[in-house]
């Protein structure tokens, strides 16, 4: 049996359209409770959620759902995804659940589940839950009905968490430091994770109305925090996305820094301080300079599909700790079980504090090649893979490239396009290859 509701980061869409419905979600919850009990006489839930208006109702489906399923619920209110899996690992439960849609806008909605190690789960529990929920409800006698509560210092917890995750030694006294939350589930916490470690917070995208989670604002939307900083001559800006495990980082003068560069910074950090880092994983879209620079300093790079379960996959299989995407998706496993936007901002900052360098100064070795994508629209039907003048062409890029470049075609998973990627040390050089090849599909 196939996935039917599950994606590649749980289940997504539109509320008001299936299966993001209120009594979609009651037998989801159910048909999950089902499944835990399997293995668990009596479990616990967690359920944490971004600031959208739409996560009352979910919330409550999904309480209901398991309650009827004899499943205990624990309620921690507006947390970040990283903060849920955090506490499903340290209060022993039996399971997380996110109920977020990330970066997407406001009418959007998902639910997404932690395993009780606080990891993501395997395609098989996804299965199983879809195989589930095709049978009959079992409720549950009214004296095996779970039972709900509400965890009221699940954000200070998870705020310790991560201050945890910095030196002991080192302090953020004397940094100024503008926090944009994307008016989502960080909202509250992350300013006061930066200011508790000495830092002066400047909190902007921290005033969600249910409505304003993402717009404008956030790691999708940097234009805001780079403003800010500059206004407010601020050292450093942190952006976040609506459920805070994605990352954006702007320097004192408004320079941003993708996942790519901040990745690479993490992994020389640890160099520098005499850490072995054996290997580091990104995905087939991280800048080769990455790639390059570090098999100059002896550590191995393998690329990964994109989305940041696969990057853990990759992490989980050679025993690795470091791992990301240029989107601002960054694994620390030593750190965290899962990607953490505040975590990852706290390891760079602690980079830049102990040797009082600035971003630009850690990174100035090191030069992201330009890349140059085309997105080309395939018509109905058309067979880009046995196109042989495609194939000519990009053989032929390739060997002008050489060592120097690379060539990535790939399928989007979402829209009939084609994407075509030409990365080179010579910014012309990438945009005259991928037009080339681009040209084949469009001839």
């Amino acid at each position: 049996m196939g996935r039917q509701y599950f994606g590649t980061d749980g289940i997504r869409g539109t509320v008001g359209q299936a299966p993001i419905t209120p009594d979609f979600v009651l037998r989801l919850a159910h048909a999950v409770g089902q499944v835990l009990k399997r293995q668990e006489a009596r479990p616990t839930v967690l359920i944490g959620k971004d600031t959208r208006i739409s996560g009352y109702m979910l919330e409550s489906a999904l309480e209901s759902g398991f309650n009827s399923a004899g499943v205990d619920v624990v309620l921690l209110g507006p947390l970040p995804t990283p903060g849920v899996a955090y506490l499903t690992r340290a209060l022993r439960a039996s399971l997380g659940v996110v109920i977020s849609a990330s970066h997407n806008p406001f009418a959007d909605n998902g639910i997404k589940f932690f395993s009780a190690s606080g990891t993501k789960l395997p395609d098989a529990w996804e299965i199983a839950v879809e195989a589930a929920l095709e049978q009959a409800p079992v409720w549950v006698e009214s004296a095996q009905l779970g039972k709900s509560r509400r965890l009221d210092d699940a954000a200070g917890r998870y705020i310790e968490f991560c201050k945890s995750s910095f030196g002991n030694d080192l302090t953020l006294k004397g940094v100024k430091i503008v926090v944009d939350a994307a008016h989502g589930a960080a909202y509250q916490i992350a300013p006061k994770v930066f200011h508790e470690l000495g830092a002066e917070v400047i909190a902007i995208g921290c005033a969600p109305d249910g409505l304003n989670i993402n717009q404008g604002v956030g790691a999708t939307h940097p234009a805001a925090l780079v403003q800010a900083v500059k206004e407010h001559a601020a050292d450093f800006g942190v952006a976040l996305d609506g459920d805070a495990d994605r990352l954006q980082l702007v320097d004192a003068d408004g320079r941003l820094y993708n996942g790519d560069e901040l990745l690479y910074l993490m992994a020389d950090e640890r160099l520098q301080r005499g850490e072995n880092v054996a290997g580091v994983v990104g995905t087939l879209m991280t800048n080769m300079a990455v790639e390059v620079a570090l098999k100059a300093r002896g550590v191995q790079f393998v690329r990964a599909r994109v989305g940041d379960r696969y990057v853990l996959e990759e992490l989980e299989k050679n025993g690795w700790t470091l791992g990301g995407e240029g989107s601002g998706h960054l694994l620390v496993l030593d750190k965290h079980t899962t990607g953490d936007g505040l975590i990852s901002a706290l390891q760079v900052l602690q980079a830049c504090v102990r040797t009082g360098q600035s971003m630009a100064q850690r990174l100035a070795h090191i030069h992201m090649f330009p890349q140059t994508l085309i997105n080309v629209r395939l018509a109905p039907g058309q067979d880009w893979k046995s196109n042989a003048a495609m194939a000519q062409a990009c053989q032929a890029v390739e060997q002008e490239l050489a060592a120097s470049g690379r060539v990535l075609i790939r399928a989007s998973g979402t829209e009939p396009l084609l994407r075509v990627m030409v990365e080179a040390q010579d910014a012309a050089q990438a945009q005259s290859g991928a037009k080339r090849i681009a040209d084949t599909l469009q001839a």
